[in-house]
């Protein structure tokens, strides 16, 4: 892995978890305990996501509807079991975790947008990409 590389994987490991810090503030189904429990879980999250797509088939990237619900659904679970991992981190169950994976969707387009980094720390930005 080149410098560039390297900065820019950490760079969007911050924006990441600044979006998850934002998301708890808004007090949407997700609390973490500060911005360093925030970097902590932005990089379980990444993690368990990669771990969950690389047993999903390459047909679920094809996109649609049905793709981008059980997206938004994975993103659901990934935030529950990352909640389970971290001790900084809580999510007030299932309705809590999709309301929270929606406004993480939101919030990293808004984000990508602006910066013109691509900042999916969840599956469920494909949810808005869809409609754009």
């Amino acid at each position: 892995m080149d410098g560039n590389s390297l900065i820019s994987l950490l760079i969007n490991w911050v924006l990441a978890a600044l979006v998850i810090y934002v998301v708890s503030r808004l007090n949407l189904g997700l609390k973490v305990g500060g911005f360093v429990n925030a970097l902590i879980a932005a990089a379980v999250v990444a993690l368990i996501a990669w771990l969950i797509g690389l047993v999903l088939p390459d047909s679920w990237t094809n996109g649609g509807w049905i793709q981008a619900l059980f997206s938004l659904i994975v993103s659901a679970v990934v935030l529950i079991v990352a909640a389970r991992i971290l001790p900084g981190m809580q999510v007030n169950g299932f309705q809590g975790a999709l309301i929270a994976a929606i406004a993480i969707a939101v919030l990293s387009w808004i984000v990508w947008y602006f910066t013109g980094r691509n900042v999916d720390s969840l599956d469920a930005l494909y949810l808005l990409t869809m409609f754009i």
